[in-house]
């Protein structure tokens, strides 16, 4: 919602809004083989962050999250899972919303509700690259992929967000196949072992990473992609859910 901060900024005690709770979400994209990130960058600062967002009380918490999710993305129907809750003390620091809102014109009172403490939950989602269509909010200049190896300095501890988000989507690649939600509908094992093998930061053996990948039974092999020499055209797969 290109206004929801508007509505959270000028709201001094955020009726409406469960106080303490705050959603930040991490989202994956795949593109030229390189792992990507969609950050915020904020009007007249120099702060990056995680898109993120607080909860209405008449919502679900993964309700605010899909939210979140579509009004950065345009995507709906992708995967999306919680991850962890972030409430260290440690992490309560009011300055970067402090001068987001001053670079708008706007000097909160300090028992101004977003400066105060708040515990986050974490979201990691992975969309296709070629469909999601970054969009940033009414306070922000931008929203675009950064690889994970040229971040920004974010703001508070996102960039810790991100990491134990990482670490999360490495342990579960194939536990759940989540990491299909990063390809397009069909590709070839090579464009599979490369996603795996830049999640995972290593080199894969083809062979035993092909025998793997067949043996789960959850890919579909369909035509073969042209090349321009049939001997050399490799397959296409495709994902296919176990009932």
């Amino acid at each position: 919602m290109d206004n929801e901060f508007i509505k959270q900024e000028m709201n001094v005690t955020g009726e409406g809004f469960l106080p303490g709770l705050a959603i930040d979400t991490v989202i994956f994209g795949f593109h030229d083989d390189e792992l990507k990130v969609l950050l915020l960058s904020y009007k007249h600062t120099d702060l990056y962050a995680l898109p993120g967002g607080f909860v209405h009380v008449d919502e679900d918490v993964n309700e605010a999250a899909r939210r979140v999710l579509f009004s950065r993305t345009g995507l709906i129907n992708i995967y999306l899972e919680q991850f962890y809750v972030f409430g260290d003390k440690s992490r309560h620091d009011a300055t970067p919303l402090k001068t987001i809102m001053k670079a708008r014109g706007f000097t909160p009172p300090e028992d101004h509700w977003l400066l105060k403490r708040f515990v986050s939950v974490g979201y990691y989602a992975l969309v296709d690259f070629t469909k999601a269509i970054p969009t940033p909010d009414s306070i922000s200049d931008s929203c675009d992929w950064f690889g994970l190896d040229n971040l920004p300095t974010l703001m508070q501890d996102h960039q810790q967000i991100i990491d134990k988000a990482l670490k999360t989507l490495q342990a579960n690649l194939d536990h759940k196949l989540i990491g299909f939600n990063l390809l397009s509908e069909n590709f070839t094992m090579g464009d599979l072992q490369r996603l795996y093998e830049t999640v995972l930061n290593k080199k894969l053996i083809r062979a035993a990473f092909q025998r793997k990948m067949l043996g789960l039974g959850m890919l579909e092999r369909l035509a073969k992609k042209w090349t321009g020499g049939a001997h050399k055209a490799p397959y296409l797969y495709r994902f296919v859910a176990r009932d």
